[in-house]
This record gives C-alpha cells, structure tokens and sequence, in this order.
C-alpha cells in the first residue's frame, strides 16, 4: 500500500471487501490472489466481507473481456452462488487454520459473507436511477477502460455491461453505510469500478461540510492486488482456458499440488509471496537453500505444501503427496490401500470403480481395457510383451497375468500403469 492515509487508515481495525460474481460454481486461481488479500486483512483484525455478486453476476462485468458474457439461467446462478458461498467459508476456515499454524492470532474474526441479490432484487428501476444513476456522470463512465475498448471494438457494448460499474459502485456504497466498510480490494482491472464507487459515496454524502467528509474515518479507498498472470503474461481464470479451481472435483488435490511444484524458478518466489503467509526472510532463506540445488526444486515443495494446506487443509496436503507417490512410480507399500482410494476419491479421470468379482481373477489385458487404460485387450497385450504394462508399479511380463487377491492393496484397490505416464485406480468394490 502507498497511500498514507491507507496505511493510516488500516492501522486500526477497519472493514475491507472483496467481490466476485459466480461465473462458475468454484473459485479458481485467479480468485485465490484476492481472497489472500482478505484473509491478511483478517488475521491483523480487520472485518474482511466476502461479497458474492448474485445481482451482478446476471449481468457480467466487462472489464478484461473482448466479447459479452453469455446470460446464466437463474438454476444455474443460483447454484454457482451457493458453490462459492461455500467455498470462501471453507477458504477461510482453512486459511485461519494455516494462519495459526504460522504463528498468527487464533482471534482472526469471522468474515461476513453477503449476497449483492439481498440488495439489488428489491430495487426498481426508478430506484436505481434514482439512487445511483443521478450520480453517475457519463463522460467519466465512457472514460473507464473496460468501456473503452468495447466501445472501440467491432461489437461495441450493451447497456446491460456498461451499467455494471454502477451496480459494483453502489456494492461499495451499500457496505460503506451498512457494514461500515471503507476498503474496497480488487484485482488491478477493477480499479475503474472501484473508482466508481468511491465517487458515488463521495457524492451521495455530498451535504456533509468538507471536515467531516474528508474526516479519515469517513474516507473510502481503495486497493488493487495485479493479476495472477501465466510467464507468457496471459491471465489465469475460466475465461481464459486454464483455470485451476479451488473445488477438489474440478482439480484434484494432485493436479492443485502439481501445479505448484510445476512452477517455473522464474515465479517460485513471488508466488511464496502471493500464495504463502510466510514472511520476507522465510522466502528468502528458502530460495537460497533452493538456488544451490535448483534440481530438487526445493522450493516449489514448500509452494505446494503450503498452497495445497492453505486452500485443502492439512488432509488436503496428505491426499495430494500420497497421489504424488502413487502417479510418479513410488513404492507404494508405504501407503494404505484406504489412503490410495480416498487421495483419489474425487479424481474421476484416474479412478474406477470395479467389482471384485471381475477384478480378482481377472486378465490384467481385461482390467487394463476396462479401466481405458488401454483401447483394447490386444493393445493391453503388446504392450505388456514390451515391458510397457505396470501392476501397482511393478512391471508385468506375462501377457496371461491373472489379477490376485494379493495384487489388490488392504483389499481396496489396485494401480495399473500403461506406459510413462498413464496411470489407472482401480478402486475394488
């Protein structure tokens, strides 16, 4: 933060929000960069309002995009709205957790999470011309850049998406009078709707005398976190094509955990920054101890722990590094037949579902055609023949290799492995 009357400000508890329209059913990466923000904000004492737009999200906010958003059936919002209302109750359940594991506060307060459709579904539109449209000023609407480039597109914008900025400015306004929130926190392409909102609270307490309103207690502000961007500079989120979500049935606890320990050395540090309450010298001591063996990437293994138990919690963690061992050849007598089944529980593309009764006794070249693991039982068997077929990560030779009791782990489950790399879970049943 740079400005001094910010940093004034949030020296004693104040209330901040963070807004995010339900576009999907889950939170994704991008999400998690603000809701950091929030969750800072509450373990130094601070009211932290998680807004959820179910108003706004009817409507789509144009800023970041080239093209409108395609409506959502009132079904499907009201479904994304109570996804990601469970999910930041989870988030920050999770997030104190984490945070009174690194030594902060178990007094973190609790966070308000509110709906915009509480406050919106009752307004006419005489209300709303009436109580935010006589404020707003086009000109300065036409300047933001979210309008401006859509204006100088091909396809232009509706007037649904250019009076967005209003409902989100009148968000601001509502929380200021209402919950007593004077910080607004957003990614850096909301810094026009942010803005927007800070006008129209500046306006509607225009009979104020000037002391009062420019009174520091009285002030709104607000603060813009950059965007999570890939090393190519392109955003992260669904509109994009490469979300990674925060709903363990949309990326799995190994995939989330993966993706850390993916992580370029380029970025490891500043997402230890952004994903991690670890502080400066902490950060710094691990990418030193990380640069003198940059080959066990040291560094993107804290990441991940740290990422995977602040999103997933601690049993989070344990799932994603037993699917680790499990997907990456490791010797997986160490771990539990229960433990295999429940790190992949969610995990539909790698798990199945057989019963005991065609399992147990079962060619392997049969199992590995029904677990797709194999486009057919002939495939199944050349591929054995070439040493390329594995049974709980070890190779089979014989081409007539019956599936045993033995072979099936605490009687729960199995792993076949067809080549490098494609792994299977049989979960017997």
């Amino acid at each position: 933060m740079y400005s001094p009357d910010l940093i004034k400000k949030t020296e004693s508890p104040t209330a901040i929000y963070c807004g995010v329209d339900p576009t999907a059913n889950s939170l994704h990466l991008g999400n998690l960069v603000t809701l950091m923000g929030l969750l800072h904000f509450g373990i130094h004492g601070h009211q932290a309002i998680a807004l959820v737009g179910g108003a706004t999200g009817s409507i789509g906010d144009p800023s970041g995009r080239s093209t409108e958003r395609v409506p959502l059936s009132a079904e499907v919002l009201d479904q994304n709205v109570a996804g990601i209302e469970r999910q930041v109750h989870r988030f920050f359940k999770n997030g104190t957790a984490y945070a009174i594991g690194r030594g902060y506060s178990a007094k973190t307060k609790s966070p308000k999470v509110l709906n915009n459709y509480d406050w919106f579904s009752g307004m006419t539109a005489l209300d709303f011309l009436g109580q935010i449209g006589r404020y707003a000023r086009v000109n300065t609407m036409l300047a933001k850049e979210s309008v401006k480039s859509r204006i100088e597109s091909t396809q232009g914008i509706s007037f649904t998406e250019f009076s967005y900025q209003l409902l989100q400015a009148y968000d601001f306004y509502y929380l200021y009078q209402n919950h007593d929130c004077r910080v607004q926190l957003g990614g850096s392409d909301q810094w026009g709707n942010i803005t927007a909102g800070i006008d129209l609270i500046g306006k509607r307490r225009g009979s104020i005398d000037e002391k009062e309103k420019n009174n520091l207690e009285n002030r709104a502000f607000g603060i813009t976190i950059p965007l999570l961007l890939t090393s190519s500079g392109e955003k992260f989120g669904k509109s994009a094509g490469n979300a990674v979500w925060l709903d363990e049935t949309k990326t799995s606890y190994f995939d989330f955990y993966q993706f850390f320990m993916k992580t370029t050395d380029a970025d490891v540090g500043k997402y230890l920054s952004m994903f991690t309450l670890l502080d400066k010298d902490q950060i710094a001591h691990i990418m030193n101890e990380h640069q003198k063996t940059p080959e066990k990437r040291k560094a993107q293994q804290v990441l991940a722990d740290e990422t995977t138990e602040l999103v997933h919690g601690l049993d989070g963690v344990r799932k994603a590094q037993v699917a680790t061992k499990v997907l990456f050849g490791g010797d997986i007598r160490t771990v539990s037949g229960q433990e295999i089944v429940d790190a992949f529980e969610n995990d539909s593309s790698r798990m199945v579902q057989l019963d005991r009764n065609t399992v147990v006794s079962g060619n392997l070249d049969l199992i590995a055609t029904l677990t797709k693991a194999t486009r057919s039982k002939s495939e199944a068997q050349k591929l054995i023949k070439s040493g390329g077929m594995y049974l709980n990560n070890v190779r089979i030779n014989d081409p007539r290799h019956k599936i045993s009791e033995s072979d099936i782990i605490d009687g729960k489950v199995c792993v076949i492995r067809a080549g490098k790399a494609s792994y299977h879970i049989v979960n017997v049943i």
